[in-house]
């Protein structure tokens, strides 16, 4: 079939929106405030909350990458949208004053497991989407997605924030109003996020005059895939320059206090970071579309080892200046390490088995919450954060090496 003219970029901003909202399992540090005054709700069991939405969203990202092929991507956002409506529908429902291990075990259920798995399917069917529409843009696609997912948590979870602290509304209404604009949203999507037709007609790669033709790429399934050396390569690479990001977001607040930062600008600071998240996500989508998958990692590793470095000479100067570049450089570098799961899934392992593949290259995630809760016992050890990101500099410098044994695909 061949097109007049192609009309595509409105489904890259449905897709955006849509991976916004549902970027909301990202501010939980914000959506955890009512349930920190509750005694008996310590930081263990609230951080570990965090800990099973993480894995449960890989496991809903795999599910929905397995039955992809068999169903339709509206009934895999209208699963999603149930799923978020009842997660966020069952937390407002949380009486806090009652039995306080029957109402954690709730939580955990209702956020880390329900939407945590209805996240899952939104992010895979989505970006799954929205990167058929550009198998020429793949990288500018996939980071413009990601940019939206990562700024959930600074957006729509500040307005979450004015929402909860209001008199007039309270916490328990906003996660009501939060499960009811996440159904519609997604229930939105359902009609809007939808596959190029048969047949549809792309312009050719203008950009990366060497890069192969996609006709040429071969198509993996994902048992040949996570057999595959470029694949272990690759996740070992994100999971390490993710390190000292994931630690940054986690610590950005303490570490701004300990280098001569107010309280004010401390706490501001974590918003920065989600901006340099999403612009890193963005940035690194464009350049992957320029410049080979080496080469970007190649840039890619070398801000993710400068950066924790920079905090570690702004701790030790207590430099408020050095402080803000460090953990900005930090939050770059980890928005940028985001992308290159989506180009790899795509651009090496090719585009029939995109869906399922890429729900293999999510769970690359898991680590990162552990990441930040290592960085924390060795800042306790230690009593700094300079040793923490010491070790943090060497992870992502074994994670650099790893990414640069890639080699040029047959």
């Amino acid at each position: 079939m061949e097109n007049k003219k192609l009309i595509r970029w409105p489904r890259l901003v449905y897709g955006v929106v849509t991976l916004l909202f549902a970027g909301i399992i990202y501010a939980w540090s914000i959506l955890k405030a009512p349930f920190e005054v509750i005694p008996g709700w310590g930081a263990t069991q609230l951080g570990l909350n965090y800990t099973i939405t993480i894995c449960f969203f890989c496991i809903g990202s795999f599910i929905s990458g397995m039955i992809a092929k068999k169903t339709s991507s509206a009934l895999r956002l209208i699963v999603s949208a149930v799923m978020l409506f009842a997660g966020f529908f069952i937390v407002s429902r949380i009486d806090v004053s009652g039995n306080v291990s029957s109402n954690v075990a709730v939580l955990y259920i209702a956020y880390g497991v329900i939407s945590g798995v209805g996240v899952g399917f939104a992010y895979n069917t989505v970006l799954g989407m929205t990167s058929a529409w550009f198998p020429d843009k793949k990288g500018l696609c996939s980071g413009a997605s990601l940019m939206g997912f990562g700024l959930g948590s600074f957006i729509v979870g500040r307005v979450a924030n004015a929402l909860g602290r209001s008199e007039n509304i309270g916490w328990n209404k906003t996660f009501l109003i939060i499960a009811i604009a996440l159904g519609v949203i997604l229930v939105a999507a359902s009609f809007l996020v939808k596959p190029p037709p048969a047949g549809t007609v792309f312009p050719a790669p203008k950009a990366r005059k060497k890069a192969r033709p996609t006709s040429e790429v071969r198509d993996y399934t994902a048992k040949e895939m996570i057999k595959h050396p470029s694949f272990i390569k690759v996740f070992v690479f994100v999971a390490l320059v993710a390190s000292a990001g994931s630690a940054s977001i986690s610590f950005a607040r303490n570490i701004m206090l300990d280098v001569g930062s107010t309280e004010s600008f401390a706490v501001t600071i974590a918003g920065i970071l989600a901006v340099f998240n999403g612009a890193g996500r963005l940035a690194a989508g464009w350049v992957f579309d320029i410049l080979s998958i080496k080469k970007t990692m190649f840039i890619i590793g070398c801000l993710a080892v400068i950066a924790p470095l920079v905090v570690v000479l702004a701790i030790t100067a207590s430099s408020f200046a050095l402080g803000v570049i460090g953990l900005c450089l930090c939050g770059f570098s980890y928005g940028c390490g985001s992308s290159t799961n989506i180009v790899a899934a795509g651009e090496i392992f090719g585009p029939k088995n995109f869906s399922l593949n890429l729900s293999l290259f999510t769970f690359v995630l898991i680590p990162a919450p552990f990441a930040a809760t290592l960085a924390g016992r060795i800042k306790d050890v230690t009593d700094g954060f300079a040793p923490t990101f010491l070790i943090l500099a060497a992870c992502t410098a074994v994670g650099f090496a790893v990414g640069m044994t890639l080699k040029k695909e047959k």
